[in-house]
């Protein structure tokens, strides 16, 4: 099988054509995604480590839920279901983008939780000293300082969630994965379409963790 591989049908033209369409739209749903996510989990975590029993409860429930499903699951399940129970179709890619944002939400929620408890309660205190609100407190002292050292891993999550937006192939949405599948088709040469794939994927994410990498060294420096 892999003698009669022909790389030849690969052109820039190829790639304009057919993957650079489904690229924008898988870096514009990880952009979105990531956005979203952030600031839902950023209320998600607050709500768990606020101590009152009507927002944790809700959290824990929606964070757990969410974290034992897989990604591909829950993307079919709202494609198919919330059409039915609205009454009109949505949009493959619109689906994408409001599933990835509740899924991450979850994950980056338990990213900013540990985030912000890893702050010295001393600073904590010290804001409450100076009459800070919580909100106050949380804006001005807590959240700055947990942002940073929350980065890397962020980003780190971040380009899981762009590898995992290869997922949406499953409801049609046209990513870049579909892209290269498309050409593939298109030329007769599937196999080199997903092996081509395969690289670009790996280039990419290879790419940004050495990126990240070098970030995480830089701050660890800094501190």
């Amino acid at each position: 099988m892999l003698l009669n591989i022909d790389w030849s049908f690969l052109s820039w033209e190829l790639l304009r054509n057919f993957v650079l369409k489904g690229f924008i739209f898988s870096v514009v749903l990880t952009v979105i995604a990531t956005l979203g996510g952030v600031l839902f989990g950023t209320l998600l975590a607050l709500m768990r480590l606020s101590g009152r029993a009507w927002l944790v409860a809700p959290a824990t429930i929606y964070v757990n839920g969410m974290r034992s499903i897989p990604l591909v699951m829950v993307i079919l399940w709202f494609f198919l279901l919330v059409p039915l129970i609205i009454g009109r179709p949505i949009g493959a890619e619109a689906s994408a983008i409001i599933t990835f944002v509740a899924f991450e939400a979850a994950y980056f929620s338990e990213i900013m939780r540990a985030g912000i408890q890893s702050i010295p309660r001393g600073q904590v205190f010290a804001g409450q000293a100076l009459g800070m609100t919580y909100a106050q407190n949380m804006k001005l002292v807590v959240l700055p300082q947990a942002f940073r050292n929350m980065l890397p891993v962020l980003l780190t999550q971040t380009i899981i969630l762009f590898q995992d937006t290869s997922l949406v192939y499953a409801i049609g949405a046209y990513d870049m994965l579909k892209g290269f599948d498309v050409a593939g088709k298109n030329f007769g040469r599937p196999v080199e379409a997903y092996l081509a794939a395969a690289v670009a994927y790996f280039v990419i994410c290879y790419s940004l963790s050495w990126a990240v990498k070098r970030l995480h060294r830089k701050i660890a420096i800094i501190r």
